[in-house]
């Protein structure tokens, strides 16, 4: 198992800046990638950026050039800058790990607004 605890959500107004981070426990060892997903109301849970061991990083078309994933290895952590923010980036994000074993593991989320 692995346990994942989001914190740094909250509300903003467009154009301001939010940090989340996220700090897993448990079967560290095992972690391949971390991630983060968002998940708006009526809608599908989606990408917002991936970042593997060896910090090779994939991100939304959306949020490229405004969002930067960072992981310390060291500390079992994974961050998301998230600058330039606006409205349609409201959602609950969640932290995500992927294992070598092809298992998946969720946080709870923490809720992101962004006031226009």
């Amino acid at each position: 198992q692995v346990q994942l605890v989001e914190s740094g959500g909250g509300l903003v107004q467009a154009g301001g800046s939010l940090r989340l981070s996220c700090a897993a426990s448990g079967r560290v060892f095992s972690i391949d990638r971390m991630g983060w997903y968002r998940q708006a109301p009526g809608k599908q849970r989606e990408l917002v950026a991936t970042v593997s061991r060896s910090d090779w990083t994939n991100y939304a078309e959306s949020v490229k050039g405004r969002f930067t994933i960072s992981r310390d290895n060291a500390k079992n952590t994974v961050s998301l800058q998230m600058n330039s923010l606006k409205p349609e980036d409201t959602a609950v994000y969640y932290c995500s790990a992927n294992l070598w074993t092809a298992e998946t593991f969720w946080g709870r989320g923490t809720q992101v607004t962004v006031s226009s």
